[in-house]
């Protein structure tokens, strides 16, 4: 499906990898984190002491690109070059596996708004000089936002992720600065409950951003992806959103964290890989997506008669309280 836009994830300082894993190797007596690896050979980064302190380091995982940020914003030369050439690889893996838009988060970098800031313009700073797709700058914060998109000066017309109701100020630098956008189905305060509150609440937002001379083609709609883990509904719930969405208006994108849907479940990929192919069956075109795991050509032909997939589908209804099924499936290798 090559009209599906990916909107590439990865490049997010959330994201953590095992320690001891295949994407650790023991150098000079010393852990590194490796990249580039063909064969026997590899690249590799150093890890800063400052990070072996952290609870993420002592339960075993490695906050990759955070590390990579921080040696290339704090370390000597040789390590900022580790850190650019780690945040390299990862650029073009991503734009290789498809990936329209690299979307760049780096909240959890610090607690500090200014080092936030810092290490936003930062990695835009890289990411401009190296990547042939735009970037989707991504924040809960509009003044990181800000100055990411200041810093990458539209030489690709990016992405903002996101607008909602609960921050409506972030529109006057969109309109500014040129950019498409992502518009979360979220309200003022909270998130929404059903199909019909996101209907409700995109609205409003909708409207707003429409009057400001957005075009509806430059929207992503975001419905807003929560673990099916939690509460059985919420696959169908936002599965029914896309569909209304898709109708009432016909020339927008419809995206979202199609990840975050099989959060606490085994198989995640699996889990993933249906519920994309079903949210594209009910009018998605877009996916905040790992290119790299969640292939679009296998989702896309996937076989919907074995029993993996009907088991799964029959989950992300609804129709499987707790996920008892797909779990007692799991458990006997089934799935």
């Amino acid at each position: 499906m090559s009209d599906f836009i990916i909107i590439g994830e990865n490049i997010h300082t959330t994201r953590s990898v095992k320690r001891g894993g295949i994407r650790t190797a023991v150098v000079d007596d010393k852990e590194v984190l490796i990249f580039n690896k063909k064969n026997d050979q590899f690249d590799y980064m150093d890890i800063p002491e400052v990070f072996k302190n952290t609870q993420p380091y002592q339960q075993g995982q490695l906050k990759h690109f955070m590390i990579a940020i921080w040696q290339g914003i704090n370390g000597d030369q040789e390590r900022k070059n580790q850190g650019i050439s780690y945040i390299r690889s990862e650029i073009k893996r991503q734009i290789n596996n498809g990936a329209a838009f690299l979307d760049i988060n780096v909240d959890e970098y610090s607690y500090k708004l200014d080092q936030q800031i810092t290490a936003m313009k930062w990695v835009v700073g890289i990411m401009k000089e190296f990547s042939d797709v735009p970037l989707s700058i991504d924040s809960s914060n509009i003044d990181i936002i800000k100055e990411g998109l200041i810093e990458y000066n539209n030489i690709k017309r990016p992405l903002v992720n996101s607008l909602s109701l609960e921050r409506v100020d972030l529109l006057d630098i969109i309109v500014e600065q040129n950019c498409k956008v992502v518009v979360s189905a979220a309200s003022e305060s909270s998130m929404p409950e059903s199909s019909d509150e996101r209907i409700t609440n995109l609205s409003k937002i909708m409207e707003i951003s429409l009057s400001k001379g957005i075009k509806e083609e430059d929207i992503f709609i975001d419905p807003l992806v929560f673990p099916i883990s939690v509460a059985s509904n919420y696959g169908n719930d936002v599965l029914e959103a896309i569909n209304k969405i898709r109708n009432i208006w016909p020339k927008v994108n419809i995206t979202g964290g199609m990840s975050n849907i099989s959060f606490g479940l085994p198989k995640r990929r699996l889990i993933n890989d249906v519920f994309i192919h079903m949210a594209i069956k009910n009018g998605a075109n877009s996916g905040i997506i790992n290119p790299i795991e969640s292939k679009l050509d296998r989702i896309i032909n996937m076989n919907q008669n074995v029993n993996q997939y009907k088991i799964t589908k029959n989950m992300l209804e609804g129709n499987d309280e707790f996920c008892t099924e797909y779990l007692t499936a799991y458990r006997e290798n089934k799935l």
